[in-house]
């Protein structure tokens, strides 16, 4: 595998360092029914504080991600491609080949404290789930979590995974100091579905769950409704039950995201198209004919029924989500102090 000249973009050059070169490399599989067929690739990485290309829709600047590869093997995920970097399968080997920056966390420490960091705002799960199984084996995001606290710096996480609840008392303290920004992708709620294409993924439900669980614990979470599958999760009454399910979940925004088929992942999700649904393979290559996106028109079509049910069902306006920092405790006021007006939790951007 071409370790040496690996780079996190997916804009690479041939010139860019590698991240590590091949001497740093161990290779681990693990004879428990979670991990069977699972090849681990554990890496000491040269970075962690990536950089997004200037071209990319994405609005952040800065990610970091311990992972590539994801078990949750959901046939559309746009991170496909970036196997290929390595010689691996963009399909099954995306899914099963999991590659490990075990020192995540003491480098994003060292990067951190760099005279020549400014703070800004890191967001993690953009690329793969930074809380897929391997998370629970590995544990990194601890040691990151606590190295973005240490510096107050804001960051934000996108996650299909119920382990994020693990470091909830992580999270509660880094609110306190810094803005964070929770969301969790549930784009919808059929069970059939769910199987089908999200196969390592925790149910629906279940991640609704954790919305609900962050709430109470005074960390505000929005839903990514991602993706909308078209012809298969895009009815009226399927965008209806999903944006039900995400307001009694106590989500503070839902943002739609119809999906999207970059190159090497296209090749892989239409391939599963037509084993299961071949009858929408000829809509699809008419609705996707233009690229990787669907149609604008398709695309506000959706935005517009899913923000019109938000607010049937009493979510606040669709903005860069609105999670909260969790207010610090009020000292206790000596005996015949009169009390004053508090100040409420201050809303803050996800992303």
């Amino acid at each position: 595998m071409r370790w040496e000249n690996l780079t996190d973009s997916d804009h690479a050059r041939a010139a860019d360092p590698a991240l590590f070169g091949a001497d740093a490399v161990t290779v681990r599989t693990f004879d428990t029914p979670e991990f069977r067929g699972v090849t681990f690739h554990e890496v000491r990485a040269r970075s962690i504080l990536n950089r997004v290309p200037g071209a990319s829709r994405m609005p952040f600047e800065w990610t970091v991600n311990p992972y590539r590869g994801c078990t949750h093997a959901c046939v559309y995920c746009f991170a496909r491609k970036t196997h290929s970097y390595l010689d691996l399968d963009t399909g099954l080997g995306f899914d099963s080949q999991i590659v490990v920056k075990v020192n995540a966390p003491e480098l994003l420490r060292r990067q951190l404290a760099s005279r020549r960091w400014q703070g800004e705002h890191v967001a993690m799960g953009t690329n793969v789930d930074c809380y897929q199984r391997a998370e629970g084996r590995y544990r990194l995001m601890p040691g990151i979590i606590e190295a973005l606290t240490e510096r107050a710096n804001p960051f934000s996480i996108l996650t299909k995974g119920t382990l994020i609840l693990r470091d909830l008392d992580l999270l509660t303290r880094a609110a306190r100091v810094t803005d964070v920004g929770i969301s969790v992708s549930v784009g919808f709620t059929d069970a059939e579905l769910w199987r089908t294409v999200e196969p390592g993924t925790p149910a629906p439900e279940r991640r609704l769950e954790v919305v609900r669980t962050l709430g109470e614990h005074g960390i505000g979470c929005g839903v990514l409704m991602a993706p909308v599958i078209p012809f298969l999760g895009d009815e009226p009454a399927q965008l209806r039950a999903t944006v039900r399910a995400i307001a009694a979940a106590g989500a503070t925004s839902v943002t739609p995201l119809v999906l999207h088929l970059r190159p090497g992942t296209r090749e892989w999700f239409m391939a599963w198209l037509a084993r299961h649904h071949p009858h929408l393979v000829r809509r699809y290559e008419r609705l996707y004919a233009e690229g990787a996106y669907a149609p604008k028109w398709y695309q506000r079509r959706i935005t517009r029924q899913v923000h019109d049910l938000a607010r049937e069902y009493g979510i606040g306006p669709t903005r860069e989500g609105m999670p909260r920092r969790v207010a610090e405790p009020e000292p206790a006021r000596p005996a015949g102090a009169t009390e004053t007006a508090a100040t409420g939790p201050t809303q803050l951007s996800l992303i």
